[in-house]
C-alpha cells in the first residue's frame, strides 16, 4: 500500500513519517508538502528507499486531487484552517484518510468516503485521538456513564510553528462556537477560561489549573455515550504557565479578537502580528519543560456500584536521557505517533466502518494502547469505588 503524508515536512507530521518508516510495511511513503527544502531534507535524513517527496500545494485543489489518486491512504498533518479543503481532496481522490485536528468540517464529506468504500478518521493525535481511546476504554467497562472529563497539559513553546500559533489563536477566539460542554442534555457554549479546575498530571508536570477548550472529544464522546446516561462532558487543557499567563492577558485586553489595526500604511490583524513576532522571538521558541500529559476521568456504574476511572499517560523524559525524546521531540512525538498508528491500523484493516468516522467508532483502544507501548508511550489506569 502507498501513503501520502500531507504536511509531512512539519515538525509534528514529520514525527508521524518517522514512525511509519520504523514500524509500518507501506511500500511507498511520500512526503507531500509545499516546503520542498524541508521535505527533501527529511527524505535525506530518513534514507529509506520507500520514502520520497512530492510538492503539494493544497490551495491548488484539482492538482492535489490528481496527486492523491495515486495513493491508498492520506495522513493529513496540515493546519486547522486547511482541513476542510484537504478532506475534500482526500474524499474526491478516493483515498482513506486521517488527520490531527478533527474540528468538524470533515464530516460533511461522509457520503463521498462511503461512495468510495473508504474511511476517514478526523482528529487522531494525542488529544483528540488518544484521549478518545481512553474514554472508550473506561466507558466500555461500565454499564452507565455519568461524567467524562478530558484534560491535558501540552508542554511546548507557544509558537514553535505556524500551525501551533494558529491553534492558539483559534482555541481562544472569544466568539468560537465550538467551545462547548455537554451538560444535562444539551451543548452549552462557554467563553475562554471557563470552568477552571485543578488537574493533577503525571510527574514531572504536576498540578495546574485548566480551562474548557474547543476540542472534538466533547461531541464525539457524546455520540459514543448518549445511550449510557451521560450527563456531563468537559474537555480542558493547559500549556506551560507562562504561555497561559500571556494568552489570558491577550484575551482580557481584547487582542484575541484579532482586530484589524493600522501600522503606518499597513493593515494587519493584531494577533497575526503577535503570532509572527512570537515565531521569531526566543520566548516563542522555547520553554522550561517539554512533553505531553493526559488525564481522563470517567465516572459511572457497574453492577449498580459507582466507580471513577482515572487514566493518564507517560512517556520518556525530555531531558536527553532517552535518545529521540530530547526537548521538543517529547511533545511532537506524542502528537505525531498516534496519527501514524491510526494510518497503520487502517492499512491493516483494523479500522471499523466506511465514511467519516469518529475515533471512538473507528478503533479499538487495546489496539492503539499496545502500539503506543511499543513506542514507550504508556497508558495507566486507576479505578476507585465511590
Amino acid at each position: 500500500m502507498k501513503v501520502l503524508c500531507l504536511g509531512g515536512a512539519g515538525k509534528i507530521c514529520g514525527e508521524a513519517v518517522r514512525d511509519l518508516v520504523e514500524f509500518s510495511e507501506f511500500e511507498k511513503i511520500t512526503i507531500g508538502d509545499y516546503n520542498e527544502k524541508a521535505g527533501c531534507a527529511l527524505v535525506e535524513e530518513l534514507n529509506d528507499s520507500r520514502v520520497d517527496f512530492a510538492r503539494v500545494n493544497v490551495l491548488e485543489k484539482e492538482e492535489t486531487i490528481k496527486t492523491l489518486q495515486e495513493y491508498d491512504i492520506v495522513m493529513d498533518g496540515t493546519t486547522i484552517k486547511l482541513n476542510d479543503r484537504t478532506t475534500e481532496c482526500i474524499a474526491r481522490a478516493g483515498c482513506s484518510g486521517i488527520n490531527l485536528n478533527g474540528f468538524g468540517e470533515e464530516y460533511k464529506y461522509d457520503d463521498i468516503f462511503r461512495k468510495h468504500g473508504k474511511i476517514h478518521v478526523p482528529g487522531f493525535g494525542m488529544t483528540p485521538g488518544t484521549t478518545d481511546m481512553m474514554v472508550k476504554y473506561a466507558a466500555d467497562r461500565l454499564d452507565t456513564v455519568e461524567i467524562v472529563r478530558v484534560s491535558h497539559g501540552a508542554f511546548r513553546p507557544i509558537a514553535f510553528s505556524p500551525s501551533i500559533t494558529e491553534t492558539t489563536t483559534y482555541e481562544y477566539d472569544p466568539d468560537l462556537p465550538g467551545r462547548v460542554v455537554f451538560e444535562d442534555g444539551k451543548f452549552i457554549q462557554v467563553p475562554p477560561f471557563a470552568r477552571e479546575r485543578d488537574i493533577e498530571l503525571p510527574e514531572p508536570y504536576g498540578t495546574h489549573p485548566q480551562w474548557i477548550i474547543p476540542h472534538s472529544e466533547t461531541k464525539t464522546a457524546y455520540e459514543y455515550l448518549k445511550d449510557k446516561g451521560i450527563k456531563l462532558i468537559e474537555v480542558r487543557g493547559t500549556w506551560p504557565p507562562p504561555n497561559m499567563e500571556l494568552v489570558k492577558a491577550l484575551y482580557e485586553w481584547g487582542f484575541m479578537r484579532n482586530d484589524r489595526i493600522k501600522v503606518d500604511d499597513t493593515e494587519v490583524g493584531i494577533m497575526d502580528a503577535i503570532g509572527s513576532y512570537l515565531q521569531q522571538a526566543l520566548e516563542g521558541q522555547s520553554t522550561d519543560l517539554y512533553g505531553y500529559a493526559l488525564h481522563v476521568e470517567v465516572v459511572g456504574t457497574k453492577a449498580e456500584k459507582k466507580y471513577r476511572h482515572i487514566l493518564t499517560h507517560t512517556h520518556p523524559s525530555s531531558d536527553g536521557s532517552v535518545e529521540g525524546w530530547e526537548k521538543l521531540r517529547a511533545y511532537t512525538r506524542c502528537v505525531g505517533i498516534p496519527m501514524s498508528i491510526g494510518v497503520q491500523l487502517i492499512a491493516l484493516g483494523r479500522a471499523h466502518g466506511t465514511g467519516a468516522i469518529m475515533p471512538e467508532f473507528a478503533f479499538d483502544p487495546e489496539d492503539v494502547f499496545s502500539e503506543l507501548e511499543k513506542r514507550q508511550i504508556f497508558i495507566h489506569e486507576v479505578i476507585n469505588e465511590l
